[in-house]
């Protein structure tokens, strides 16, 4: 399951406190994605999303209005 919002509060549109709290400007958490593993998360399906996120982050990035420098993401 992924998530761009809280766990505790997914029909929010507000980005994670906790992602918040690691010091990301509103811009750079609210841009985040949050995934939760659980039991039946397998080392495939950890693998696929590792080879799918770059070409799907770029493709977004490309679409977005907002062009960040990354040194907000460090």
């Amino acid at each position: 399951m992924s998530s761009t919002g809280s766990a505790c509060a997914s029909t929010s549109l507000d980005p994670s406190h906790v992602i918040l709290a690691t010091g990301l400007s509103y811009e750079a958490a609210h841009g985040s994605i949050r995934f939760t593993l659980g039991h039946s998360t397998t080392e495939e399906d950890v693998d696929y999303v590792i080879k799918e996120m770059p070409a799907i982050v770029e493709r977004l990035r490309l679409m977005s209005p907002v062009n960040m420098d990354m040194k907000y993401f460090a």
